[in-house]
């Protein structure tokens, strides 16, 4: 199935049948750069896994973004705590990039150690694992100090982005300003670290948790490079909207896979407390799952099949 996009976005060429990985890899990468100049904001949804991935993709978006939350969740821990290793995060993207010909960035954290020079590894890991960009953001993880020291932000940043110079295909770097999504509401705040990170190099710019459309404009007309918003919340804006307002792209961070979780919880206390299963009414159905998930790769011997 291949169902069209609510949106208006480019979408990445067929990948030729005897595409090397790096040949892919360099394709999905540049494919995923030029989303961020196009004409209108493009929607790039956040999978979980590879079945969830597949999915998506078949709705038509051309690009998908992975969830540090959705993963940690499917493993059955909680996020924000440094409780998902690196190499399972990018297993987690692997298996993602492995799932879709869909360009693939991802949540890389804060970026997996103390020094920028960790930092960087990281940038040279994902790349290695298939992705083609990744974020990185300004977040400890520690309740007693979640956000970082801009200076300290700055320099890894500034790592990553020189990472990314290193290899032999553009990956994009995002940075992240937790302030909102960390339980500091400080605009003025955000706006300044987003500026640093713009000036480290950065080429995507990022504050999840912004409150309106007011904190959304404010920080899109203070950068001149492309903004992601988070989306999946209360806040009522449509893809239409956020553009108007200045935006670049558009995440869903783990409102998906809390959306499936929701269904999965609401299910097991109808069940557990009313004895019923009416919720099965509202089940993906059986062929259709099997259609969706359906592999969309050529077989192994395409190439040596008669033509038509």
């Amino acid at each position: 199935m291949n169902h069209a996009a609510s949106f208006d976005a480019p979408q990445a060429p067929d990948a030729p049948l005897s595409e090397t990985p790096a040949a892919a890899r360099l394709r999905r990468a540049i494919a995923f750069r030029d989303l961020h100049e196009g004409p209108h904001p493009f929607v790039v949804p956040n999978p979980w896994d590879a079945g969830s991935a597949r999915i998506l993709a078949s709705f038509g978006f051309a690009a998908l973004a992975t969830t540090g939350a959705g993963l940690a969740h499917s493993l059955g821990r909680p996020d924000g705590a440094n409780r998902v290793g690196r190499a399972e995060l990018l297993a987690n993207a692997a298996a993602i990039i492995a799932a879709t010909d869909l360009p693939v960035t991802a949540d890389l954290e804060s970026g997996f150690g103390e020094r920028p020079e960790d930092v960087a590894e990281t940038i040279r890991l994902a790349a290695a694992a298939g992705l083609v960009g990744g974020s990185v953001e300004d977040s400890t993880g520690r309740d007693e100090d979640p956000v970082r020291p801009l200076e300290e932000a700055v320099e890894r940043v500034a790592a990553a982005v020189e990472a990314a110079k290193g290899l032999d295909f553009p990956f994009t770097v995002t940075a992240r300003a937790e302030n909102f999504f960390q339980g500091r509401p400080d605009l003025d705040d955000t706006i300044r670290r987003l500026r640093a990170y713009e000036a480290a190099g950065a080429h995507v710019l990022y504050a999840p948790a912004l409150p309106d459309a007011d904190a959304i404009r404010a920080v899109c007309a203070a950068v001149d490079r492309p903004v992601n918003v988070l989306m999946g919340g209360a806040l009522p804006l449509s893809v239409a909207d956020l553009g108007a307002l200045g935006v670049r792209r558009v995440s869903t961070g783990s409102a998906l896979s809390r959306a499936a979780l929701g269904a999965l919880t609401r299910a097991a206390r109808e069940i557990s407390e009313l004895g019923t299963f009416g919720f099965g009414a509202d089940a993906l159905p059986y062929a259709e799952a099997n259609e969706l998930l359906a592999d969309p790769a050529p077989s192994a011997d395409r190439e040596s099949e008669p033509a038509p």
